[in-house]
C-alpha cells in the first residue's frame, strides 16, 4: 500500500510539472490530459493508415507488378486491416460474435475521428500556443509509428530471406535482401528527423518551464522569502541548479520517457499479433517472464531513486562551495583562509564521493539483475519452440520470424528493466523540481507572514504603532514605533550593534512585515535602498549606473556628468566605453562601488532614499560631498551610520536600544558619545 501511495504521489508531481505546458493544470483535470494523449495516438494511427493506403493505391496503379513483387507484404497487411474483422485474432476470441462484423481499418478510422473530435471539443484548452507542442508530439509519434511499421515488415522479410537462403534460391534471396536494405534506408531519415524534432520540442519546453519558474521565483519576492540565509529556506536548496540543470534534465528525460513509452506501445501493438499467430505459448511465457523481472527491478530501484536525489543535492552543494570561493577570493586571500576553505570544499567533495560510491554499488547490483533478466530471456524462445522445430511443425524461417517478433515485443515489455537507472535519476529530478515549483508558486502567507508586508503607499514614510521583529523568531527589536518623515526631511538611525537598525530599514522598504501598527512608504520607484555593499549587476557599466531603469533613458553625456558628480572620473579613464562588461565587484573597490551606487541614486531620482551605512568605505570629505548632493536635490533620507559627522546632514536621530525601546531626538543636539 505504501509503495502504491508513493507511486501515485510521484505521478502527481510529474503531472504538475509536465501538464501545464500542454494543458492548463487543475488538480481534477488529469483525466483530460490522459484523454488527449490517447486521442493523439488515435489521430496518428488513423493518419498513418490513410496515408499508407493512399500511397499503396497510387503505386499499385503506376507500377502494379513491381508493387506486388516488392511490397506484397504491405499490400497484404493493408488488405487484412480493411477486410479482416477484429475476431480473427486469438486475444479477441471470447468476443468473437460481437466483433465479427467490424474490420480493423474501420475501427482505426472511427478512433481517428473520435480523436479529432476530442481536440476540437477541448480546443479552448489549447490556446496561448499550447497546440504547438501537441502538433510536434503528434509528428514525432507519427515517425515512431512509421519506423515501427517498417520493423514489423522486416520480420516478414527476415522470414522470407531465411527460407530463401536455406532453399538456396538466389533470385528470392537477392530480392529480399534489396527490400531489406530499402527498408533500412527508408527508416534512417525518418529516425534522424524524429531525433531532431524530439530535441527541438525538449528545448522549447525547457524554455517555457524555466521562464515560468523564473517568473514565479521573482513574483512576490519568492527569491527573498525562501532565502535560506533568513532561516526560511526549508527544502529549497540550490535554486540556481533547480532552474538551470534540473529543468534541462527534466524536459529532456520526460519527453524521452514519454516517447519511449509510446514507442513500446506501438512496438507491442504491431508485433504481438505476429508473435501470437506464430506461437501463443511463446507470447504467454513472455508476458509472465517480463512481469516477474520488471517487478523485481522496480522493488530494487526504489532505493536507487533516493540515492540519486541525495547525489543531485550534494553535487549542487559542492559546486556552490567552489562558486563561493570565487566570489569571495579577495577576502579569503586577505585572511589567508586557504586551509579552512580547502577543508570545507574537501568536506563537500567527500560527501559527493561517499554518496556516489553508494550509488555505483546499487547501480552494479541493478546491472546484475538486469543482465540476469536479459540473458534468461534469450532462452525462452528456444525452450518454447524447440519441440515444434524438431518435430517439423515449424520451419526455420518461421522460427527466425518468431525470434525477431519476440525480441521486439520483449523490448516493449522490458521497458522498466532497460530504463531502471534512468528512471531512478529522472524520479529524483522530478522530486526536486516539483518541490521547488510548489514552494515558489504556493508560498503560504501564514507560514511566511513575517515577509508579507502590508505597506500602504504614501508620499513619505509614516510609522504608526509599528514594531520590528526578525522573521521566524520572537525577538522584538523595537515596539510601538511612531514617526513621520516629511518631504526633504532626513533621519539618522543609530544604536549598538545588533539593535535592529538594518531590520528597521527592511520594514520601511517593505521586505519585512510589522507585526503591529501600520507602515506607509512611497510606491516602488520613488523609494530606493542602498546597502553597505552595493548590488553590482551582471552587465555593462551603463547597466550598472541605470539599474533598475531602462538604459535608453540616459545619454552618454548624462552618465559622464553623474560619474563626475560622485568623483568617479578614474572609472571613466579606465573604461571610456559605457558598454564594456567586466566583473565589477572584483575590479572596483568598495569605496568606488559606494560612489557608483550614489551615481545610480542620482539617476533614479527617488523621493526617499534609504542608506544602510552606504558611505562606510569613504573618507569624511567624500561622504560630506555625497550627502551634499542629496541635500541639494531635497531628497528625504533615512540613514544608518556611526560617524558623528553624519549628524550635520540629518534633522532627526532615531536611537534604538535593541530591547524594544527607542527615542527620537533632534540631530543638532544629539550626543554620539552617549549612544
Amino acid at each position: 500500500m505504501a509503495s502504491l501511495q508513493s507511486f501515485r504521489a510521484q505521478l502527481t508531481r510529474l503531472r504538475r510539472l509536465s501538464q501545464p505546458y500542454f494543458l492548463p493544470y487543475t488538480p481534477t483535470n488529469g483525466w483530460l490530459f490522459a484523454l488527449l494523449l490517447l486521442a493523439l495516438l488515435f489521430c496518428v494511427a488513423g493518419t498513418v493508415l490513410v496515408l499508407l493506403s493512399g500511397l499503396m493505391a497510387v503505386l499499385g496503379a503506376i507500377w502494379p507488378e513491381s508493387t506486388a513483387q516488392y511490397l506484397g507484404g504491405v499490400q497484404g497487411s493493408l488488405q487484412f486491416l480493411w477486410t479482416a474483422p477484429l475476431a480473427t485474432l486469438p486475444p479477441f476470441g471470447p468476443f468473437r460474435e460481437g466483433l465479427s462484423l467490424i474490420p480493423w481499418g474501420q475501427l482505426i478510422v472511427a478512433l481517428f475521428v473520435l480523436g479529432l473530435g476530442c481536440f476540437y471539443f477541448f480546443r479552448s484548452c489549447l490556446r496561448q500556443r499550447r497546440w504547438v507542442p501537441w502538433l510536434l508530439l503528434g509528428v514525432i509519434i507519427l515517425m515512431l509509428l512509421s519506423v515501427n511499421g517498417i520493423n514489423a515488415g522486416i520480420t516478414f522479410i527476415a522470414r522470407d530471406l531465411t527460407n530463401a537462403l536455406i532453399d538456396r534460391n538466389p533470385e528470392l534471396s537477392y530480392r529480399n535482401l534489396w527490400v531489406y536494405g530499402i527498408c533500412f534506408m527508408a527508416a534512417l531519415p525518418i529516425r534522424t528527423f524524429q531525433f531532431y524534432l524530439t530535441a527541438k520540442l525538449s528545448l522549447i519546453w525547457r524554455d517555457w518551464l524555466t521562464t515560468s519558474l523564473v517568473s514565479d521565483y521573482f513574483k512576490d519576492r519568492a527569491y527573498y522569502v525562501l532565502n535560506p540565509n533568513e532561516g526560511s529556506g526549508g527544502d529549497v536548496d540550490n535554486p540556481d541548479q533547480r532552474m538551470a540543470d534540473d529543468t534541462k534534465d527534466f524536459t529532456k528525460e520526460a519527453l524521452k520517457f514519454t516517447l519511449d513509452i509510446f514507442d513500446s506501445i506501438l512496438m507491442f501493438s504491431l508485433n504481438i499479433a505476429i508473435l501470437w499467430s506464430i506461437s501463443g505459448e511463446l507470447a504467454t511465457a513472455l508476458f509472465f517472464y517480463a512481469a516477474i523481472i520488471s517487478g523485481v527491478m522496480v522493488f530494487a530501484g526504489r532505493r536507487l531513486a533516493a540515492i540519486n536525489t541525495n547525489q543531485l543535492r550534494y553535487e549542487a552543494d559542492f559546486r556552490y562551495g567552489l562558486v563561493h570561493v570565487r566570489n569571495n577570493s579577495e577576502s579569503i586571500a586577505f585572511y589567508s583562509g586557504e586551509p579552512e576553505e580547502s577543508r570545507e570544499v574537501g568536506r563537500r567533495l567527500r560527501t559527493v564521493i561517499q554518496n556516489f560510491d553508494l550509488l555505483i554499488i546499487w547501480e552494479a547490483l541493478l546491472k546484475m539483475l538486469q543482465r540476469v533478466g536479459i540473458y534468461g530471456s534469450n532462452f525462452v524462445p528456444y525452450l518454447i519452440l524447440i519441440a515444434p522445430i524438431l518435430s517439423g511443425e515449424m520451419d526455420y524461417g518461421g522460427f527466425s520470424q518468431a525470434n525477431v517478433a519476440y525480441s521486439l515485443v520483449e523490448n516493449s515489455l522490458f521497458f522498466i528493466v532497460y530504463k531502471i537507472e534512468d528512471l531512478a535519476r529522472f524520479s529524483a529530478s522530478v522530486g526536486r523540481l516539483e518541490g521547488f515549483q510548489s514552494n515558489i508558486s504556493h508560498i503560504d502567507r501564514d507560514e511566511y507572514g513575517d515577509f508579507f508586508s502590508d505597506v500602504t503607499p504614501a508620499n513619505s514614510i509614516v510609522l504608526k504603532g509599528a514594531a520590528v521583529k526578525t522573521p521566524f523568531s520572537d525577538r522584538l527589536l523595537a515596539r510601538d514605533l511612531n514617526l513621520s518623515l516629511s518631504a526633504s526631511q532626513r533621519l539618522l538611525v543609530v544604536g549598538p550593534s545588533g539593535c535592529g537598525k538594518t531590520s528597521l530599514l527592511r520594514v520601511i522598504s517593505g521586505l519585512w512585515a510589522s507585526p503591529t501598527g501600520s507602515v506607509s512608504t512611497p510606491p516602488s520607484g520613488e523609494l530606493l535602498f542602498i546597502p553597505q555593499r552595493p548590488y553590482m549587476t551582471l552587465g555593462s557599466l551603463r547597466e550598472q549606473l541605470c539599474y533598475p531603469l531602462d538604459c535608453d533613458r540616459f545619454s552618454d553625456d548624462h552618465l559622464r556628468s553623474v560619474l563626475q558628480e560622485v568623483q568617479l572620473q578614474s572609472v571613466l579613464e579606465r573604461y571610456p566605453s559605457f558598454d564594456v562588461k567586466q566583473d565589477w565587484p572584483r575590479l572596483l573597490s568598495l569605496g568606488e562601488q559606494q560612489r557608483l551606487a550614489f551615481a545610480r541614486l542620482l539617476l533614479n531620482a527617488p523621493k526617499v532614499v534609504v542608506l544602510d551605512e552606504a558611505t562606510s568605505a569613504l573618507d569624511v570629505s567624500t561622504e560630506r560631498h555625497l550627502y551634499g548632493l542629496l541635500v541639494e536635490r531635497e531628497m528625504a533620507v533615512v540613514s544608518v551610520g556611526h560617524r558623528p559627522t553624519l549628524a550635520s546632514f540629518h534633522d532627526l536621530v532615531l536611537e534604538l536600544n535593541g530591547q524594544g525601546g527607542w527615542q527620537l531626538l533632534p540631530a543638532a543636539s544629539y550626543d554620539f558619545g552617549h549612544s
